[in-house]
């Protein structure tokens, strides 16, 4: 299968993101309304959650393993992630577009999170855990990153009440396409 890389970047730099139906067809999508991981002061998460972190179980490893976190956020009873999609994402990630923010402990593969990074604009794609909490200190050590590198945003796509937890937050499509205008004139790096 040929991607074609440019195109879908160009999709994704207009606010649209790529999910397949339950048949297996890929299509475009957009939001009027797009959860926000913030990367400022309204990013929380469980205190439970700061022992873990304090306790250093988990190591962070940036696309040390992309391939088996495609395959662990695509190992689901119902998947956007389709046999297409999971070539896209391998393509992308070959190309530097698309990347995998990992927790490990030992040799074991704790969880992930699947990004598209375009300028300063993180754009998560999925996440898993094999381990408990795995993911979770994913998304913390994530944001810290994510802060660090002074991204404009960390786009969820989606809200749901897992990500609330965290502080997510709705955005207008006018205000997204917004942010995304200024992320698009970010010059720094994600790695």
């Amino acid at each position: 299968m040929q991607v074609e890389i440019r195109g879908i970047i160009e999709g994704y730099a207009q606010g649209y993101f790529l999910m397949a139906e339950e048949t297996g067809i890929l299509n475009w999508y957009s939001s009027q309304k797009r959860a926000l991981i913030p990367l400022d002061d309204r990013f929380r998460y469980p205190k439970s959650l700061r022992r873990t972190i304090n306790q250093e179980r988990f190591q962070v490893a940036i696309n040390r393993d992309f391939p088996a976190v495609v395959e662990g956020c695509a190992n689901r009873e119902t998947t956007w992630i389709s046999p297409e999609l999971k070539q896209i994402y391998k393509a992308l990630y070959h190309a530097g577009w698309a990347y995998s923010f990992e927790t490990w402990q030992g040799d074991q593969l704790a969880g992930g999170i699947l990004g598209i990074v375009i300028g300063g604009a993180f754009i998560g794609e999925s996440m898993f855990y094999r381990i408990p909490e795995g993911s979770k200190v994913a998304m913390v050590k994530l944001v810290e990153h994510l802060r660090s590198r002074q991204f404009v945003f960390f786009d969820a796509q989606m809200n749901n009440p897992h990500l609330e937890r965290f502080g997510a937050f709705i955005v207008t499509d006018k205000e997204y396409q917004s942010l995304l205008r200024k992320a698009l004139k970010y010059r720094g790096s994600f790695i």
